[in-house]
């Protein structure tokens, strides 16, 4: 028998972004699609601790990848809300599978909690040398928290709970409304629709010095993966690319691979975020044996491709307002 066969698997935000290719995985696995159980966020409520218990009932597998997450403006206007529901959601879940003795437990962090000052790359045993960038916090931190749960429940229970640490992820997919996006599907968003418009101009927040590291979402599946099969130690993990970007770059290069060529203007009243961001991810090859394998800009034209062919065909597309980077 395989690690995955006769297992039955809870996937929280198992309907979302990264969650989808995660439950395509499974199955690929050959897990039978009635051992894959999704709650979903609309009839489920997380936060409730009853339906925590009620989710994790006969479950082999927690795989918590449920959260509240967006952009640097959806994270000044929302601080309460982010560490409250993050914090909420994974700390009652975890002690519920507890409770009922799950086998394994994989918690999703985010690089959002290291500190706001981190030596390039990032390296785990950097984690707690810092405060996290201050558009961050609430969210890192909530999430962060996480990883004290899971390092003291193995102490204190034997429960084999594991944290990884994924860099900002990309691909098809992704939440492209930009009140609450990411950098990379805000941008290819505003210059799609730049270049359907004519617009003479789009405006990005920031200077564009920032950098940032960016890992593809099929990736990221597969380093969730290897991780809930091969991995069972208490220290958190890095899931990255190994590279890492200036946001300048990174918005000349989806402007070139959109078409977008008129002027680009940087409001330098809005902030970075923080100033760098690059993982080092030996510890996910040494432990558990994964790489990332699909390249930048071959992700980037899936990514414009897929919101081409699905996303921009949409009637009840949003109005296009800014949107800075985590």
């Amino acid at each position: 028998m395989s690690f995955w066969d006769e297992k039955k698997f809870l996937i929280t935000g198992g309907a979302g972004f990264l969650g989808s290719f995660v439950v395509e995985r499974l199955k690929e696995k050959g897990v039978d699609v009635n051992n894959i159980k999704i709650p979903r966020s609309k009839e489920i409520d997380l936060k409730d601790m009853k339906n925590c218990i009620e989710s994790v009932k006969d479950i082999d597998v927690v795989i918590h990848l449920a959260a509240k997450v967006g952009g640097i403006g959806f994270n000044r206007e929302n601080p309460a809300t982010l560490f409250y529901d993050n914090a909420i959601m994974g700390i009652q879940l975890m002690e519920a599978a507890r409770k009922e003795n799950v086998e394994k437990f994989v918690a999703i962090g985010t690089v959002c909690a290291y500190p706001k000052y981190t030596p390039v790359p990032f390296k785990e045993e950097d984690l707690w040398n810092g405060y996290p960038e201050e558009t961050n916090a609430p969210y890192g931190l909530a999430k962060k928290m996480l990883l004290v749960q899971s390092q003291a429940y193995r102490a204190q229970y034997g429960f084999n709970s594991i944290f990884l640490v994924p860099v900002n992820l990309y691909g098809p997919m992704d939440n492209f409304d930009l009140e609450s996006s990411h950098v990379i599907p805000a941008l290819i968003r505003k210059f799609i629709d730049g270049v359907k418009n004519d617009k003479k101009e789009i405006e990005v927040w920031g200077t564009g010095e920032a950098s940032r590291e960016f890992l593809y979402v099929e990736d990221a599946a597969d380093g969730i993966m290897l991780a809930t099969q091969k991995y069972n130690k208490p220290e958190p993990v890095n899931l990255g690319a190994g590279f890492e970007i200036k946001i300048k770059d990174l918005v000349e290069l989806i402007a070139e691979l959109t078409g977008f060529d008129n002027e680009i203007i940087w409001d330098t009243s809005k902030p970075d975020g923080q100033p760098r961001r690059s993982l080092d991810v030996s510890r996910a090859k040494n432990e558990f044996g994964f790489e990332a394998k699909v390249k930048f800009e071959e992700g980037l034209k899936k990514t414009i491709d897929w919101y081409k062919n699905y996303f921009d065909k949409s009637e009840n597309h949003n109005k296009v307002e800014n949107q800075g980077h985590c």
